[in-house]
């Protein structure tokens, strides 16, 4: 399990890497629902990577 502020990014990173793959495969298939729903799960994981206070402050208390 994550412990730190950067292992929590990479995580992340990796997540928004994943989305990236998928909605280029979406766009070229004009997969409309798709990109939809990849829109929505690249705000959530955006969400969580930029917001105050890190989530590793929020996990200690």
């Amino acid at each position: 399990m994550p412990i730190n502020d950067k292992e929590i990014n990479c995580y992340l990173f990796d997540q928004l890497t994943i989305l990236d793959d998928l909605q280029e495969v979406a766009e070229k298939e004009n997969a409309q629902k798709t990109l939809k729903m990849i829109a929505k799960k690249r705000k959530q994981v955006e969400r969580k990577l930029y917001q105050q206070p890190p989530l590793v402050q929020m996990q200690h208390e």
